[in-house]
């Protein structure tokens, strides 16, 4: 796959750049996730012991969720290479929540060639589940 169009470079990326990204977490996402991980906490996967928790029901693994934030770091800065990110996880989602992750470019580091990127992840209620702040190289 030819992928030299899509790649962005320093002038390409401006402050105030949104991109989106929507997706409906299904009971088949979290069974796949944690297969992958190995994160076999009961409180995403155990009905029973969920409900025995604050949460009342199996939640998402958080970072499941937070992984969103890669699709639209991706979009944001195509072809460069992801340097950080910081998460706090607000409200928990559960199987069933349509998350949109949000990327919004808030600086731009001329000396470093690095840009900011205010990260955030909304439930289908529009409340806020997941806050952070990645970075990005740009080459």
């Amino acid at each position: 796959m030819d992928y030299t169009s899509k790649i962005k470079h320093w002038d390409d990326i401006k402050l105030g750049d949104v991109e989106t990204f929507t997706k409906t977490i299904s009971e088949t996402d979290v069974i796949l996730w944690v297969g992958l991980t190995g994160d076999l906490n009961p409180v995403h996967i155990d009905k029973e012991y969920a409900k025995t928790t604050r949460f009342k029901d199996v939640i998402v693994p958080g970072l499941m969720v937070a992984g969103l934030i890669s699709t639209v770091m991706t979009q944001s800065t195509f072809g460069n290479v992801y340097s950080g990110q910081t998460l706090k996880f607000l409200k928990p989602v559960y199987v069933g929540d349509t998350i949109t992750a949000v990327a919004t470019v808030i600086e731009k580091m001329e000396e470093k060639h690095r840009v900011k990127i205010k990260t955030e992840c909304y439930n289908q209620k529009e409340e806020l589940v997941i806050v952070g702040e990645g970075q990005e190289y740009i080459m």
